[in-house]
Formats: C-alpha cells, sequence, structure tokens
C-alpha cells in the first residue's frame, strides 16, 4: 500500500486522511441501516417482523431487542447497535427500538457535520454535553409518583404493551404485571426489584385471556405416576433434595463382575435395602412431598425408588432444573438437602395442598396454600400457539421492567413523542447561546431528537411534516405534555389519554444513544487481528 503523501515544511504538514474518513462512514452507513431496519415497529401503530432462523423457527415480535438479538449483524459497528439495544434492555427492560432510532438519526446527523468538516472529537464533546443537558429537561418534566398510585402504575405498564403484538390483552396483562412486581418489593430494600423473584411459565392451550397470577408455586412438568403413587396432598410437607434415590456408583469407572446368581439376588437385595433405608429417613422426618434436583452424574431416582415413594404415599417431581432450586427455597421457606443424613423436618417447606391439575393439553403441579411463604410470584401465561405465547412472555417481560424502572426512580413523564419534542425545543434554544461549532453540533442533536414524533406519526400513516410542525407550534406555547395521539390520528394532551412512561425509559434511551455514537464517531481504523 503506498504512503499517505505528506509535505512537510516549516509550517504545515499535511497527511491524507481519506482512508479514517471512509472507515468512519462505513461504520456509520452500516449502523444507520441497522437502525432503519426497526424504525418501522416504532409505536403503537409500528410494524412487527417475522424472524425465521436457521433452524426453521419462526418468530413473530416488535420488540428491537428481540429483533436486533435475532439478526446476523457482521459488520462491527453495526453490532455496537445491538449491544446497545440489549443495554437499554437491561437498564430500562422498554425504550428498545426507540434507543436504536435515536442513534440512527444522530450518526445521519453526524454524518452531515463531518461533511461540512467538523472534527470527530468536537462533534462528540458537544453530543455528550448535549446529552447532560437533554436528560436535565427530561427530569425537570417528570411527575413524581408513588408506590401506593397503582392506576398510575397500570397506566404505564398498559402504554408499554400498547406497541406489542398482543396489546389488545394489556387491560388484562397491565395489572397482573403491577400486582406481580409489588408482591416482590421487599420492605427492607424499597427501591430495588429482582425480577428472578418473578416466575413466569407458559403452558400452550387457551388464549392470553386465559393468563393468571398464582400465589404459590407451580412445575411445569407432572408428578410421577409409577406404581400409583399420590397426585394431591393435603397438610404437606416439602422436601427439596439435591442427592439421588438410586444405587450408589464408584467414584471411578470400574466394571464389577458377576459369576453367579447367588452374587446377582445379593447385588440386588443390597440395592433394595439401600433405597429403603434412603425412603424410611425421608418418611420418618413425616415428608410426604419430594422434589428431586436433575441429576447429571447419574440417576436421580430410579424405577424401583419411585415405586417404594409410591409405596410410601409420597408425591414425587422429578427433573428440577439446578437453576429453579434458589427460587423454589425462597418460595417455600425450606432448605435444599444435599445428603439424605441432613435430612431433618425443620428443613422442610409446609403448604396446604400440593396437587397435579391439568391445563391446556398437558399437566402441572400447583403449590398452594404456603406456610410463612418467601415474596415470590408465578404467573403462568397462556397461548393459542407457540408464537403468541413466546410474543406474550415478552410483552409482559417489558410490563415487569417498566414497572421495576418506577421503582427505582419513582417519576414518569408523559408518552407520544412529546418529551423528545420539549427536549428538542429546549436544545435548540440552548444552541443559540453557544459559540462556535458547539452551537452547530448541538442543534444537530435538538433536530435529530424530532425523529421520533417523525416516525410514530409515519408508522400511524399520518403525515409527519405536519404533525411534527404542530406539534412545535403547541410545544412553542409552553403545552410540555403535548404529543401524538396514534390512535386518534390527531394532536392532543397525552398525560390526559394516560400515555405514559417511566422516566428511567427516556433519560437512559438518550444517554445510551448518545455514548455509541461517540464511539463510533471515534472509531478511525477497523484492524482484524487473529
Amino acid at each position: 500500500m503506498p504512503e499517505a503523501p505528506m509535505i512537510s515544511g516549516k509550517t504545515e504538514t499535511y497527511v491524507d486522511n481519506k482512508r479514517k474518513d471512509d472507515v468512519r462512514q462505513a461504520n456509520i452507513m452500516a449502523a444507520k441501516a441497522v437502525a432503519d431496519a426497526v424504525r418501522t415497529s416504532l409505536g403503537p401503530r409500528g410494524m412487527d417482523k417475522m424472524l425465521s432462523t436457521s433452524s426453521g423457527e419462526v418468530i413473530i415480535t416488535n420488540d428491537g431487542a428481540t429483533i436486533l438479538l435475532k439478526m446476523e449483524v457482521l459488520q462491527p459497528a453495526a453490532k455496537m447497535l445491538v449491544e446497545l439495544s440489549k443495554s437499554q434492555d437491561i437498564v430500562a427492560g422498554d425504550g428498545t427500538t426507540t434507543v436504536v432510532v435515536i442513534a440512527g438519526a444522530l450518526l445521519k446527523q453526524c454524518i452531515a457535520l463531518l461533511g461540512k468538516g467538523v472534527h470527530p472529537t468536537i462533534i462528540s464533546d458537544a453530543f455528550h454535553r448535549a446529552s447532560l443537558k437533554a436528560v436535565e429537561v427530561l427530569t425537570s418534566m417528570a411527575i413524581p409518583v408513588e408506590l401506593s398510585d397503582r392506576e398510575a402504575l397500570v397506566k404505564n405498564a398498559s402504554t408499554s404493551l400498547n406497541s406489542k403484538v398482543v396489546s389488545q390483552y394489556s387491560s388484562l396483562l397491565a395489572p397482573l404485571a403491577v400486582d406481580a412486581v409489588l408482591n416482590v418489593v421487599d420492605p427492607a430494600r424499597p427501591d430495588s426489584v429482582d425480577l428472578r423473584d418473578i416466575k413466569v411459565i407458559k403452558k400452550l392451550g387457551g388464549t392470553v385471556d386465559d393468563t393468571e397470577m398464582i400465589k404459590g408455586l407451580v412445575f411445569d412438568k407432572k408428578a410421577s405416576h409409577t406404581a400409583g403413587g399420590p397426585t394431591r396432598v393435603e397438610n404437606a410437607k416439602i422436601g427439596l433434595i439435591q442427592f439421588q434415590i438410586s444405587p450408589p456408583k464408584t467414584d471411578i469407572e470400574q466394571n464389577v463382575i458377576v459369576s453367579d446368581y447367588t452374587q446377582m439376588d445379593r447385588i440386588l437385595k443390597e440395592e433394595r435395602n439401600h433405597i429403603l433405608g434412603m425412603i424410611k429417613k425421608i418418611k420418618a422426618t413425616g415428608c410426604n412431598v419430594l422434589l428431586i434436583q436433575k441429576s447429571i452424574l447419574r440417576d436421580a431416582v430410579t424405577e424401583l425408588s419411585l415405586h417404594y415413594l409410591a409405596k410410601a404415599k409420597i408425591l414425587v417431581v422429578k427433573d428440577v432444573e439446578r437453576d429453579e432450586i434458589e427460587f423454589i427455597s425462597k418460595t417455600l421457606n425450606c432448605l435444599p438437602i444435599a445428603n439424605i443424613e441432613h435430612f431433618r423436618a425443620e428443613k422442610l417447606g409446609q403448604a396446604e395442598l400440593v396437587e397435579e391439575v391439568s391445563v391446556g393439553d398437558g399437566r402441572i403441579v400447583k403449590i398452594s396454600g404456603i406456610k410463612n411463604m418467601g415474596r415470590t410470584t408465578t404467573i403462568l401465561v397462556r397461548g393459542s400457539n407457540q408464537l403468541v405465547l413466546d410474543e406474550a412472555e415478552r410483552s409482559l417481560h417489558d410490563a415487569l421492567c417498566v414497572v421495576r424502572c418506577l421503582v427505582n426512580k419513582r417519576f414518569l413523564i408523559a408518552g407520544g413523542g412529546a418529551p423528545e419534542i420539549e427536549v428538542s425545543r429546549q436544545l435548540g434554544a440552548w444552541a443559540k447561546t453557544l459559540q462556535g461549532m458547539e452551537s452547530y453540533c448541538v442543534r444537530a442533536f435538538a433536530e435529530a431528537l424530532e425523529v421520533i414524533p417523525y416516525t410514530l406519526a409515519e408508522n400511524a400513516g399520518l403525515n409527519p411534516i405536519t404533525i411534527v410542525t404542530e406539534l412545535r407550534n403547541h410545544h412553542a406555547n409552553g403545552e410540555v405534555n403535548t404529543g401524538i395521539n396514534v390512535r386518534k390520528g390527531q394532536i392532543t394532551n397525552i398525560l390526559e389519554e394516560n400515555v405514559v412512561q417511566p422516566l428511567l425509559v427516556s433519560t437512559s434511551a438518550v444517554s445510551l444513544a448518545t455514548e455509541c455514537v461517540r464511539m463510533i464517531l471515534k472509531i478511525d481504523d477497523i484492524v482484524t487481528v487473529r
């Protein structure tokens, strides 16, 4: 490759920057293409995407994080937008499409600014200042909310669900999400919610209308029916075990050669005695329901041990996943038992009823009336087919995250493009007070934020230019909560229409999008390493 031409004199040095510009341009165009791909799915009137995986699986969704996660993105800078959407999903749970669309609009402004000869570092610093100012403006617009105000929380969850495939069920899923989160809020730590305390179980059959919140515990598997074991137990004492009720094996791989039948009988007798001894110890504690963790080394239970457990009238749920153990022990207020020698009555959980019930085309085990139940909740999601079921679960996750945002940061803000237009207007006014290139860059940032109301109007089949111009006029007259009412196809006070979202969703979208754009701007070369 020829060296870059260099003219050196006493006062100036000229270096050819064309390659750096080309790399930057290629990065921005690739990232912009990803943003444009998800832009049509923004808002309640946004389109859905059908994703087909290499294994033949089909997914229908308009959740930005899911779309980008399933996309095969090869260009490194474009991958940054996928990570950006993932970050927004972790921080706020909602606004995953918004954050990518804002990043795409900012990158479009960067192309124009770079074309005018503005240095990337100046653009980057100006954008950083503008994003801090934008967060200030958003915070000043926010309305405080209390967790006791259930109606406000339900409105937030409904707004999140209105843009999903299952939007017609928002009146059912929104209160469900609010109640589930409020159930697991710990009074000792009122500002944080761990969504791992909410277990969502999917079961095919019925419709989304049949989705319910269960006060107790549900296993998406049936009880063991070997040898006619019980499928319903009242006044249950529940043991959660992590050891195997099966004949012991040697620590190393060995073969035992049996030469005659008497030895064979002796081995079988010893196995029977070993298993019987364990079951007698379990029964002695009063345990009548046994949850057995799945084992990877050998069978957790054998046909013989299930037979003896059935004779002892103990209900058995086998193949409990390892990652469910913590949730189960917290819910039942019991301790997992790793060795038969440690099996004691005080380590058992207690419940009024454990029964196997028929749901859809399968069966589940339901534990209700748990004594001293921990702060956990189970939601049983139903759906007529796998596509609806998966999308209902994703939508419910977003609604749960929205309520979690309000627990973490108890402020809400208007939706419908109102905050973006207001921030754009105030940043435009602030840009006039600045000097030099920074003023240009802040103005470009302000213009980029108008992409949200513009896209909302465009996806709803309205005239975006007319709508955005009218919005600007209303905001210039001090009507800060005026936004686009997509259902009526006109501009109204969006707070009165109950279209609200958590402040954290908007602030994190602006901050994360700016951070990602600044990183892409600073890249001037891509080096492939082995």
